[in-house]
């Protein structure tokens, strides 16, 4: 039995704003006795989370359904791509390993993101068509690493493997809630004391280095972890913790720090100066974020007037080969905050495609209304959006799980004025000028 997951004090802290201001924790106590129990008020009583409400709702499928069934020339070619992904096959087996190691002597963690992305690619398939053998492929895939793996480990990456497969796991397991043969119990006790450890771990010490060392995205994937974990397990501490960090987190993940500088109606990014691949990649884990918290009618899209549009204008833009602005960023690395600068910004990797842009500007243009002409010429260019596999065998090919032309094509509302309410959270701290992350021992991993 794997040792119960402990949230310390200073952790529930961090999520006490918004846990106050949810009124989650309240309660009219009378006499201490057996006769006079205690009598928790309707306030109270947090909202439940709704499921499935993680990336994807009921009402995304019925949307789904119904376009694919119309014929929808966007849809119909995101589905195609789908099935014609080789890990969306209801013959795929799973091989889980008692021990996941990325980063360092004995690594191993290969074997584990393609069975995680075929367990979500079926449980997509059969949410679309109906089939059962593809339910049943992503259950049995589920089931064979929940009743497995034991431990997460490795360098510094194995923080990295700890937020990006504990967030796609939580979201292929949400597909199958209530399918019968899913172990749903046995892949939250996964998630809640092998994954979730991780993310705190990282969230809370940043692996014992300055607080600017590391680059956006190891704080991006570890919050998405925690999100997820937190929804698919109905735990609403881990849920606000998640928010909360958003909108205030020190480390570089959070929304003011991951995007630093605004020009306009440009954000820059804070890994801008380091390479193109990660920005893009830091888009794709913010939308993964925003989408879920949306989901739960939270609306960290909407934060500090619309930022993460303007950070991800920013990233379309200067991958599209036009100019964009840069503010000579500056951070402290390892230890002991050595300070490092980047005059300019990187070409490294400009241009490179990966399936994130169709969930971003589906929500700003067609819920939102707003205009993201950079964002949109970028979504153009990688339409039909793949998903694991369909972007190479590296890692980096399945840091998103994508499928967003299939997945997140809508119509524009015909409420634009209303959105997902925000949910009062923490008031930030004035944020600090952020800076790009150097990792303490330098791996091959793209993350």
């Amino acid at each position: 039995m794997r040792p119960s997951a402990t949230v310390s004090r200073r952790h529930l802290l961090l999520g006490a704003g918004s846990v106050g201001a949810l009124g989650v924790v309240g309660a009219v106590v009378g006499t201490a006795s057996a006769a006079q129990p205690t009598v928790t008020t309707a306030a109270a009583v947090p909202k439940p989370f709704a499921h499935p409400g993680l990336l994807h709702t009921t009402a995304d499928f019925d949307r789904i359904k119904d376009k694919i069934k119309a014929s929808d020339p966007l849809v119909t070619s995101g589905w195609q791509r789908l099935t014609a992904n080789g890990r969306a096959r209801a013959s795929w087996s799973p091989r889980p390993l008692k021990t996941v190691v990325r980063g360092g002597v004995g690594q191993n963690y290969a074997q584990l993101y393609p069975d995680v992305h075929a367990a979500y690619q079926n449980a997509l398939r059969w949410r679309i068509s109906g089939d059962t053998a593809h339910a049943d492929t992503a259950a049995n895939i589920l089931n064979a690493w929940s009743s497995t793996l034991t431990q997460v480990t490795g360098n510094a990456d194995r923080f990295l493997a700890a937020g990006l497969y504990g967030y796609q796991l939580a979201n292929a397991a949400e597909l199958l809630r209530g399918y019968s043969g899913f172990d749903l119990a046995g892949l939250q006790d996964l998630l809640k004391n092998v994954f979730y450890p991780l993310n705190d771990q990282f969230l809370t010490h940043h692996n014992g280095a300055s607080i600017t060392n590391y680059w956006a995205n190891w704080d991006l994937c570890s919050v998405a972890s925690t999100m997820a974990i937190g929804i698919l397990c109905d735990d609403r501490s881990l849920f606000d913790r998640a928010v909360t960090y958003m909108h205030s987190g020190p480390g570089n993940g959070s929304i003011p720090h991951a995007i630093p500088f605004i020009h306009g109606n440009l954000g820059q990014w804070q890994e801008s100066g380091r390479d193109q691949g990660h920005t893009v990649m830091g888009v794709g884990l913010m939308g993964t974020i925003c989408e879920m918290a949306w989901n739960q009618k939270v609306d960290l899209y909407g934060h500090d007037d619309n930022r993460f549009l303007k950070g991800a204008e920013y990233v379309a833009k200067y991958n599209l080969g036009q100019d964009v602005p840069f503010t000579t960023y500056q951070w402290g690395t390892g230890v002991s905050g050595a300070l490092r600068t980047q005059p300019v910004i990187s070409s490294a990797s400009r241009g490179q495609i990966r399936p994130v842009w169709e969930l971003v500007l589906n929500h700003y243009t067609q819920r939102r209304g707003l205009k993201a002409p950079h964002v949109a010429a970028m979504a153009q260019k990688v339409r039909a959006e793949g998903g694991g596999g369909d972007y190479g065998p590296a890692s980096g090919g399945f840091d998103q799980l994508g499928f967003g032309t299939l997945m997140f094509t809508r119509d524009k509302s015909t409420d634009i004025p209303g959105a997902a309410a925000p949910i009062p959270t923490a008031t930030p701290g004035k944020p600090r000028r952020r800076r790009p992350r150097w990792r303490a021992r330098p791996t091959a991993s793209p993350s």
